[in-house]
């Protein structure tokens, strides 16, 4: 959650006379004030004409290519959230069934990640992968201190490993509960965390390790596999048994649909929990995400709560309390109206948007790739190495005008001279709108090879239309 200053200025909305005159009350004799509260009630009409108009200056959501979160659903799934939105998800007692879809919704995602005894599984929703990721790390903290308690008491600090390409998530956690972060950095054309870089940062202190099933930064997944394998050799090297947790933020919805054969998830005993965002390819609005582990061994009990909470004995294992039920309904509504071959359908027809984008880029000769949209419907690119006159950053500025949110950034440690546009295809952004994507960057294009430099070597500072 951002962090905002207060304002103290006298500014006040401008309300339309039509809808003055509307009210009843007299409560437009004085316009009411931006920062403070209006000492008399609205009329609800003029409320939300007052709000609805200024919300028309966000973003076309439509045009975002920068996010990776879900901004469409049916009618049908809008209809059930409006239904549930009163409903509060940690009161299971009260709303038995809501708590039933969220344990089928658990149940579901265990089969598609090969847990040992899907029906037996251990998980829950969040209210996204952050806080999903935070709850992994505290599993994965408590287990380790369990096993080293003497040297922990002693001030043996614990530490987390992962790729410099992780989302600040993980960051935080390390932050937050007192645990090294240490990052791989990025080098040469190795944009991720691979199994050499993860063996090279663990010793006896390392918690687990993170691989990413889709990394925000370029779409690529993390070699899983071999991760755990090299682990498995540590272990019989020296006894060290480092457990993994992946963060399928995205992937985690993708790979079981498109890459079945790829083995990432429980299938692999080091895998101690897995995470994803049903808000993201899990096709379903902000405000839902799901951890699991492998099984009860991988929890430890001592982090749920049992709450006798309105009249029930309710386990619960969140940072979070209260919530609204709607955003774990409309999963459930995903899961049964899409089926397998739903979803997959979905999740191709973004690789395939993502696939035929790239290559559209790579075709105007202005582009190099570093990744294609093959894994995560998702790729970055940079501008082509004869590119001089202008970089991704006049690109972004430039398809802005145009209403299309195409960030741009550079990357992180020893790869700091690259700099990328990434693109995000989602369900409902079609092959008709890349194509219009296309149209608007080869219109630009022929002013953006005119220029004599990129704009930041005339003075203008950059601009990123997305944060890690």
């Amino acid at each position: 959650m951002a962090l905002h200053k207060g304002s103290s200025n006298g500014h006040r909305l401008s309300v339309n006379a039509f809808l003055g005159e509307a009210d009843p009350i007299g409560a437009m004799r004085e316009a009411p004030p931006k920062h403070r509260l209006h000492p008399v009630s609205l009329p609800p009409r003029v409320a939300y004409q007052l709000i609805h108009d200024e919300l028309m200056l966000d973003g076309n959501a439509k045009l975002n290519l920068a996010t990776f979160v879900t901004t469409s659903m049916e009618e049908e799934a809008d209809k059930l959230m409006a239904e549930c939105s009163d409903k509060n998800m940690i009161d299971k007692d009260e709303y038995p069934q809501t708590a039933e879809l969220e344990r089928r919704c658990v149940a579901i995602l265990a089969g598609l990640w090969h847990a040992p005894e899907p029906d037996e599984a251990v998980g829950c929703s969040t209210t996204g992968s952050s806080e999903a990721c935070m709850l992994a790390g505290m599993a994965l903290k408590r287990r380790w201190m369990r096993r080293n308690q003497a040297r922990y008491d002693a001030g043996a600090k614990p530490n987390m490993v992962m790729g410099a390409n992780v989302q600040v998530c993980w960051e935080k956690f390390c932050n937050f509960w007192e645990v090294e972060c240490r990052l791989a950095p990025m080098e040469g054309e190795r944009f991720h965390l691979d199994a050499e870089s993860a063996l090279a940062l663990c010793d006896e202190n390392t918690i687990g390790v993170v691989g990413v099933l889709g990394s925000t930064f370029d779409g690529s997944y993390e070699p899983i596999q071999e991760i755990c394998e090299a682990l498995d050799g540590l272990q019989r090297r020296t006894g060290l048994d480092i457990p993994v947790h992946v963060d399928g933020a995205s992937g985690g919805m993708i790979a079981p649909f498109l890459d079945p054969d790829l083995i990432w998830d429980f299938r692999l005993p080091r895998v101690a929990s897995i995470n994803t965002s049903g808000h993201k390819y899990g096709l379903v609005y902000p405000g839902v995400g799901w951890a699991l582990w492998r099984d009860h061994e991988a929890l430890p009990e001592e982090l749920v709560f049992k709450v006798n909470y309105l009249g029930g004995d309710m386990p619960t294992f969140a940072l979070n309390f209260s919530r609204p039920g709607s955003e774990v309904i409309a999963q459930y509504y995903q899961f049964l109206r899409l089926g397998f071959e739903g979803y997959r359908a979905v999740q191709q027809s973004c690789r395939h948007v993502a696939r035929h984008l790239a290559a559209g880029l790579e075709k105007t000769g202005a582009f190099r790739l570093i990744t294609r949209g093959d894994q995560l419907p998702v790729f970055a690119c940079t501008v082509a190495d004869d590119v001089t006159s202008f970089d991704v950053f006049d690109v972004s500025r430039r398809l802005r005008e145009r209403g299309w949110q195409v960030p741009a950034y550079t990357f992180p440690a020893n790869r700091t001279d690259l700099s990328v546009l990434r693109v995000v295809c989602r369900n409902g952004f079609t092959m008709d709108l890349a194509d219009m994507l296309l149209a608007d960057l080869e219109r630009v294009l022929p002013e953006l090879r005119a220029q004599p430099a990129p704009l930041q070597n005339r003075g203008v500072e950059p601009t990123s239309a997305f944060h890690h």
